[in-house]
């Protein structure tokens, strides 16, 4: 049975993934029930994402390193 550390990174994986096939970024609100926001804190955390004021909401991108 995988730990919750295998499940944590499959999930930061899978969000990857995800921003990657939706041209690199995707409205905030979307993830709020896919993803929780430990998952995009880390990643957050580790600049391979980053936020984005549109300033009629958030963005989830890709970094630009990245």
């Amino acid at each position: 049975m995988a730990n919750s550390t295998d499940n944590f990174e499959g999930r930061a994986k899978h969000l990857m993934r995800l921003l990657q096939l939706c041209g690199g970024c995707v409205p905030l609100h979307r993830l709020q029930f896919q993803f929780s926001a430990k998952v995009i804190q880390t990643l957050l955390d580790k600049e391979l994402v980053q936020v984005q004021n549109t300033r009629r909401g958030f963005l989830l991108e890709i970094a630009e390193d990245f």
